[in-house]
């Protein structure tokens, strides 16, 4: 399924001669999945930090369901209605709405009877400037809110792929080309060296071990070990308070007003780089990879939602506000404090960045 990088903003940034200041890496991936008999294409963020695959229904009216696709079930021939219904609660609200099951085509694979939820209630401000219709989770059965089968383990049970893989390939160069994400296998030309696997410590996220974190060959986060999710669907990287902190004043990030972690542009070039240690292989980020360049009325902010006591990541947005006047670039640091605590300890949170 190819994938593709929002530019919206870019527009927007365009027509005010900021597009140069803008972050390459934009803020999110998505793919086109079409649903239903005949088909309705839809946006989605393929998302590893969730396990549930929901889109806007018909019958929604909120602002944010009515800026985005929505699904109409009466167009269908194949669609079941389940009857169940779902709440996911956010920072800013709740959305809620009712599972069903239809076909599901992605790329050219077609899923039948595949679990899904159609939101009829998207209060709130988190979705209205989305530029994504829905999620499509792909984290482990465990982790779905709506106790229902993931879009890739019924491609599984379907037969529907050669090995039971799916790799993401995420292009940074700006352009519309954002890579792709491949069901049932690994394109080998896609990368240079060997791969590196790694067990997974727990099968809710995709959970594995982290060692610890480095720059310039010395500790300086996760000393003791901890554990960290591998997340499509966040384009920062997150850790807890303390180690976050510490991380920031070695790259000489200071707060903003609004809460982000802003670096003097002028001193990339003196920066140092990162280093993570997952099973004995360091993976290293560059200043240019881990600082996020965006003009003066740039915002970064992380939707999370929760099921009983349990947190689960989707989305980081990136957003305009108008209050700021000044036309210059400022430099955000990739890294954003975010406690998670599970029984193994505080969760780091790999996005879009490593």
């Amino acid at each position: 399924i190819p994938l593709v990088q929002f530019n919206s903003i870019q527009t927007v940034l365009r027509k005010g001669g900021q597009l140069e200041q803008f972050w390459r890496n934009n803020a999110q991936y998505y793919g086109k999945v079409s649903i239903g008999t005949p088909p309705q294409t839809f946006s989605v963020i393929l998302d590893t930090g969730s396990a549930d695959f929901w889109i806007p229904s018909k019958y929604c009216m909120n602002e944010a369901c009515l800026k985005h696709n929505q699904f109409e079930s009466f167009l269908s021939h194949s669609y079941q209605h389940g009857g169940r219904q779902f709440s996911l609660r956010y920072g800013t609200g709740h959305l809620m709405g009712i599972c069903s099951k239809e076909v599901v085509q992605i790329s050219n694979i077609s899923i039948e009877a595949q679990d899904f939820g159609e939101s009829l209630l998207e209060p709130g401000n988190t979705f209205v400037s989305a530029h994504f219709d829905g999620v499509l989770g792909l984290a482990y059965p465990n982790l779905s809110v709506m106790d229902a089968v993931p879009v890739f383990d019924n491609m599984m049970r379907q037969n529907l792929v050669e090995e039971p893989v799916f790799s993401f390939f995420l292009n940074r160069d700006g352009t519309k080309d954002g890579g792709e994400l491949i069901f049932g296998g690994i394109d080998h030309s896609l990368y240079r060296g060997p791969m590196h696997w790694i067990p997974v410590s727990r099968k809710m996220y995709w959970q594995i071990p982290l060692e610890n974190v480095k720059i310039q060959g010395q500790i300086v986060a996760c000393k003791n070990g901890c554990e960290a999710i591998v997340d499509s669907g966040t384009s920062l990287i997150t850790g807890p308070l303390l180690d976050i902190k510490k991380l920031q004043a070695k790259i000489g990030a200071v707060p903003s007003s609004s809460g982000e972690f802003l670096v003097d542009c002028r001193r990339l070039s003196s920066l140092p780089s990162i280093s993570f240690s997952i099973r004995q292989k360091e993976f290293t980020l560059t200043p240019k990879q881990y600082i996020i360049k965006g003009p003066a009325n740039f915002l970064i902010t992380i939707a999370l939602y929760f099921r009983s006591s349990t947190c689960y990541i989707m989305a980081v947005f990136v957003s305009l506000w108008q209050e700021n006047s000044r036309n210059e670039a400022l430099c955000f640091s990739g890294f954003q404090s975010l406690d998670l605590i599970f029984n193994e300890g505080p969760l780091w949170i790999l996005g879009d960045v490593l």
